[in-house]
């Protein structure tokens, strides 16, 4: 199962500027490789696209749905990915299709469910704590993450809440590198604000995130 945003805590925690591990350069490569796997009937290797593609698929349900629902969407959105898999057209692709798969069934979902409500810090502490910080808790930070604009939301939690690098983010959700330093830098700066936090690490963290 995904991790919960309250697992991810650390990231929030370090003051927005955690440094991870960027992707490989032949992961178009790779993934065309298992793809083909997978075409042939090889279900551990979807598995392994799984493992590869879960946080992905989460933050970007995250971005859309509440998160009491976004488990069982990731499991629609692999399920849906498995079956319709002989009508990938690049294997090299199937970040982006994957993205695109989890976005139409969070609009879908959306259009036939109530109006979200806002995750509060109770809801928040059951999925796994809060933060240290008097004004800094998970629910804070993460509904301040989800009142950004639309192109923002989504590169910022796949960074912040999922762990994932600028490069890692362009690569398996089929946005350009630069669009997605330019919304990582404009959402953070926007987030910072929101936060009454000083903009002076900020920079630093999306160059680093961007690597």
């Amino acid at each position: 199962m995904v991790s919960s945003p309250g697992d991810r805590g650390g990231l929030f925690a370090a003051g927005l500027d955690l440094i991870v591990s960027d992707p490989s350069a032949n992961q178009a490569a790779e993934d065309a490789e298992i793809i083909q796997a997978a075409r042939n009937g090889d279900r551990s290797a979807f598995g392994h696209l799984y493992e590869r593609y879960a946080r992905m698929v989460h933050g970007v349900l995250l971005t859309k749905v509440p998160f009491a629902d976004v488990d069982d969407l990731v499991h629609d959105t692999f399920v849906k990915a498995l079956r319709g898999l002989s009508g990938l057209r690049e294997n090299g692709r199937f970040g982006p299709w994957l993205a695109a798969i989890a976005r139409n069934l969070a609009n879908d979902h959306y259009r036939r469910s109530v109006p979200e409500t806002q995750l509060d810090d109770e809801s928040m502490a059951a999925q796994g704590g809060s933060f240290p910080g008097p004004d800094m808790s998970a629910a804070g930070v993460f509904d301040a993450i989800r009142r950004l604009p639309e192109a923002y939301r989504e590169p910022l939690i796949l960074r912040l809440v999922e762990g994932m690098t600028g490069p890692e983010i362009a690569a398996r959700t089929g946005l350009t590198p630069g669009s997605v330093r330019v919304n990582l830098h404009r959402g953070m700066q926007q987030l910072r604000a929101r936060l009454k936090l000083p903009p002076a690490a900020e920079k630093e963290s999306c160059d680093e995130g961007n690597k």
